[in-house]
């Protein structure tokens, strides 16, 4: 059965000419609405796995519909706003992942495939989930059961920057970005090494699996609540 998602979008050429037709390209039955009361009323005769919400949809706030429907259903939410949202409104949404616009077919179709899969496994994050997260004022990682391990600067950079916003894919150039300021000298494979050595340490030290993501040819994506990592 195909993976029924709903795309609450502010721009209607972008949801009718690019969204909407873009996901059913993909394999996803993909369904359009400009305002949050289509949506309420679509809902009532169908049932969707996941929403793609844009922040600013014009009848309703953004946010409160995201609340709303984490408050009231199981759907997979995917929030897409302007990236000077600054991080406290990301966190406002408790989506199960943040994109920025414009809004990327291919990228949005890799994270609502990983959806896909964690909804069938029973793996999504809920509202009262305990998530990993790095400590404003100290150098350490802290998994959701509160266990801890000390960062280095370079795994701390980069693990601030995927924990912004819960399952937003962050591209490999931006992570570079984070980590010097000669991009062009920087080579990638330290990067990957550096998100190797960062499984293994959480597994060898807290005997859990980091669930940090690559989503593959664009980057990595840090998944937060305690139902996406296991004990070993």
């Amino acid at each position: 059965m195909s993976f029924k998602v709903a795309v609450l979008e502010n721009d209607s050429s972008s949801l009718t000419d690019t969204v909407t037709p873009g996901l059913t390209s993909l394999g996803f039955d993909a369904e359009g609405f400009g305002t949050a009361n289509e949506l309420y009323r679509r809902m009532l005769a169908k049932s969707f796995d996941a929403i793609v919400v844009d922040i600013a949809v014009p009848d309703e706030n953004g946010f409160e519909v995201a609340h709303y429907l984490r408050a009231h259903s199981r759907l997979a939410i995917v929030a897409v706003g302007k990236s000077r949202l600054s991080e406290a409104d990301k966190m406002k949404v408790q989506a199960d992942a943040w994109l920025t616009k414009p809004i990327d077919i291919d990228v949005l179709g890799a994270v609502l495939s990983d959806l896909h899969k964690r909804k069938l496994s029973g793996g999504l994050a809920r509202t009262t989930a305990k998530r990993w997260r790095v400590d404003p004022t100290d150098w350490k990682l802290y998994a959701p059961d509160g266990r801890n391990i000390t960062l280095s600067l370079s795994e701390r950079l980069v693990m601030q920057r995927l924990l912004v916003a819960p399952g937003e894919v962050v591209a490999r150039d931006e992570l570079i970005t984070v980590l010097t300021d000669s991009a062009y000298d920087f080579d990638p494979h330290r990067l990957e090494m550096l998100v190797h050595r960062l499984r293994r340490k959480v597994s060898n030290t807290l005997l859990l699996s980091l669930p940090l993501r690559t989503v593959r040819g664009i980057g990595y994506t840090m998944l937060t609540s305690a139902g996406d990592s296991a004990h070993l």
